[in-house]
């Protein structure tokens, strides 16, 4: 397996060269730099063989676990400094919803947007190309991560991945049955997947302010449960809030995933080729009846786990670019320009196209389309609002009470009938905290009640949604602060 951060650090290095002599030399840049961290051949009495010496080798070895727990690290990094930059903006959603510019603020967001021509509207609001359109992205790197996690990570054990899996369910299953008993048959009661959700970035942040305090354990537990949660929400989006079905754009979108599955059995690499497939799929389902981000959830699913590019084709080649004397011309088709150009298309195929993906979008999908999905759904006008209104109760109760009550009984279920395992670290106390701060709905929750609410009834859903999660979030963090002082007594 291969090094994940040395070599997304060669790629980019290539990436600003343009002219094919400067990429030239961009190629032996990047082959040199990473194959003196993964290698680190040197040259001995002046003369340029790559020393093979095992022992001679710089820094520690490589091992297997480094490739899986670096890239599960780089995804905690980028979502704990995205929960933060999620919340300024809700904050200032909220505030200006609440301001002299709340009209112009909220009207911005249903500007109309698109393509009309002829018989064919592609025409939405800003609102809805951000919910529908970007939010497309934000599932595909969750489903991304969750393939991860499955095949390389954390969760390719199936006694590991059971005890988020079940966790997961019961935090889906109870808040959707407290939402309906509290809604007993009244309007607004199928909204009930507003209460299903966690929202990842908002959890991560908050165990960030624990630092090394907390296990890892847990880190890892909460981030696969919530993955979890987002997929099987998204699964209920696609089939219990669409519209009425359209089988010939169902049917062309069944069409088009299997050719995209053809082109990558033959061996078709290009990422422009299956971007516009992504956006053909888009498009068929957005008129299909089915909610258009499903497109995300499939094919991050689809999306290849496997290098092309194995460490035991890729030495070789990377051999040859070192051992070419300095100097030499290395354009056209000489034997030096053809090792280059192929060392630099090694380089970038060693890692997967999942790996590839995730390393490029996810920090768009973090600091781009969360905040700016914050900003156009948050924004929520207090005055005129009951606060007892039977929706925002309903919601408020769901999160706080429904998804602690779910998880921690399905945890205890599962440990009890021996399907899963408790993770090194874990106790109770952790994961009490982990179960409230799984309350947390935001991201998801916004999405679902944009769908499943009518304009009459959406605020008091967003402010339920809003308190519960908040609410949700201080008791999470009161009880690891407490969990952490238990402990160094």
């Amino acid at each position: 397996m291969t090094n994940l951060g040395e070599q997304a650090q060669a790629q980019s290095s290539i990436e600003p060269f343009q002219g094919s002599s400067d990429r030239m030399f961009a190629y032996e840049i990047a082959a040199r730099r990473l194959l003196r961290t993964r290698l680190c051949g040197d040259l001995l009495n002046g003369e340029r063989n790559i020393v093979r010496d095992k022992n001679k080798l710089d820094g520690l070895p490589p091992e297997i676990v480094d490739a899986l727990t670096k890239p599960f690290a780089r995804f905690l990094r980028i979502e704990a400094v995205a929960g933060g930059l999620l919340l300024s903006f809700t904050l200032a959603a909220i505030g200006l919803a609440n301001s002299p510019w709340s009209g112009p603020f909220l009207d911005f967001w249903e500007t109309p947007l698109g393509v009309h021509w002829g018989q064919f509207d592609l025409t939405r609001s800003l609102r809805h190309w951000v919910n529908d359109g970007l939010m497309t992205l934000f599932f595909f790197v969750i489903a991304l991560e969750l393939k991860r996690a499955l095949v390389l990570g954390e969760l390719r054990h199936p006694r590991a991945a059971a005890l988020p899996i079940a966790a997961a369910a019961g935090g889906m299953i109870f808040p959707v049955g407290i939402f309906l008993l509290a809604m007993d048959g009244q309007a607004g009661a199928g909204g009930w997947g507003t209460v299903m959700a966690t929202d990842t970035a908002f959890v991560i942040g908050a165990l960030a302010l624990f630092g090394a305090a907390i296990p890892a354990s847990l880190r890892v537990f909460l981030v696969s449960l919530a993955i979890f949660d987002d997929v099987g929400a998204i699964m209920v989006v696609a089939i219990g809030y669409g519209d009425d079905l359209d089988f010939i754009s169902l049917g062309l979108a069944a069409g088009l995933l299997a050719l995209l599955l053809l082109l990558a059995r033959i061996g078709i690499r290009s990422m422009a080729v299956y971007s516009l497939l992504g956006v053909a799929i888009w498009l068929c389902f957005d008129r299909s009846g089915i909610h258009a981000t499903i497109t995300g959830v499939i094919l991050g699913l689809m999306t290849p786990a496997g290098a092309w590019v194995a460490d035991q084709r890729l030495r070789p080649m990377l051999y040859r670019v070192i051992a070419h004397p300095k100097g030499e011309n290395r354009s056209g088709d000489t034997s030096d320009g053809k090792d280059l150009r192929l060392a630099g298309r090694a380089i970038r195929e060693s890692l997967s196209p999942l790996e590839r993906l995730e390393i490029r979008l996810h920090p768009w999908v973090s600091f781009a389309i969360m905040p700016i999905f914050a900003l156009a759904n948050a924004g929520v006008a207090f005055s005129g609002i009951n606060f007892n209104e039977p929706i925002l109760l309903s919601v408020f109760t769901g999160l706080v009470v429904g998804k602690p009550l779910g998880v921690l009984l399905f945890i205890w279920l599962a440990i009890r009938l021996r399907f899963a395992t408790m993770g090194p670290s874990l106790d109770w106390g952790y994961l009490a905290a982990g179960a409230f701060l799984t309350g947390i709905g935001f991201t998801m929750s916004f999405f679902i009640a944009n769908l499943a609410f009518t304009s009459a009834l959406l605020p008091a859903a967003k402010i339920g949604i809003l308190a519960g999660s908040a609410i949700s979030a201080t008791i999470g963090i009161f009880i690891l602060l407490l969990r952490i002082h238990i402990k160094k007594r």
